[in-house]
């Protein structure tokens, strides 16, 4: 296992809120648990923000949001205006998915406007890039991964988790080798556990999208206090 602390891990997590049938309450049951182990972000369904960025108010956790999600499909005019009235509502992370047709009919030049022009609306604010990998074979990713360098974003990121797969640890070492050190690679759907979150980091992952952050943080927490007990190591170096 890597050696890392309970705040390291909990600074690379992007708590997900993102299923279309959560209720306010739910929405506010994931605010707590996002502020309780002081991770990142929040990353909330669009019309959430105004409310996430009031409720989270005097809290170190950042509010994102999603852009074109979660198929891409979207115009180009269609993200830019989602990313405009997110950072008007308070948004600070912008999560766009890439349009996914245009990747795997091999138009590049497309690809790499509608990411460019999404991420200077975003005036500067990090943008991240979703390519969805379970729909694409290796030589797409890879390509991929580079048009997100050449589009400008921040990051380049697994998955949705609402395409029937997520991230691996395979994808995610390909992403972080098609990739200048300038781009960091977000690993995203179905990181539910410290192992595999771990398994992400080790493989290049700097930021994990996931809704199982109690669960994550939860097991190290234990792992640390087991071993701290046992004398064998100090906590701290976990």
């Amino acid at each position: 296992m890597p050696q890392i602390t309970e705040r390291e891990l909990a600074a690379t997590i992007d708590h997900a809120i993102l299923k279309p049938d959560l209720t306010r309450t739910d929405v506010n049951a994931q605010l707590d648990i996002a502020r309780e182990w002081g991770v990142f972000s929040v990353c909330v369904r669009p019309s959430d923000i105004p409310h996430a960025v009031a409720y989270l108010s005097g809290s170190p956790v950042a509010v994102g949001t999603v852009i074109g999600f979660p198929h891409g499909t979207t115009s180009t005019a269609a993200k830019v205006a989602e990313v405009r009235q997110a950072v008007a509502d308070g948004a600070t992370e912008l999560d766009m998915v890439v349009n996914i047709g245009w990747l795997r009919s091999g138009f590049d030049d497309d690809v790499v406007d509608d990411i460019r022009r999404v991420v200077e609306a975003a005036d500067g604010l990090i943008t991240k890039v979703i390519l969805e990998t379970s729909l694409l074979d290796a030589e797409q990713i890879t390509r991929g991964s580079g048009l997100v360098e050449a589009g400008g974003a921040a990051f380049v990121k697994t998955s949705t988790g609402f395409a029937g797969g997520g991230a691996t640890v395979a994808d995610v070492r390909l992403m972080r080798s098609s990739v200048s050190d300038a781009v960091q690679v977000k690993a995203s759907g179905g990181v539910r556990g410290l192992a595999t979150a771990l398994e992400m980091i080790e493989a290049g992952a700097t930021r994990l999208g996931t809704s199982a952050t109690a669960t994550i943080l939860g097991e190290l927490r234990a792992v640390a206090a087991g071993a701290d007990a046992a004398g064998d190591v100090d906590a701290s170096s976990y």
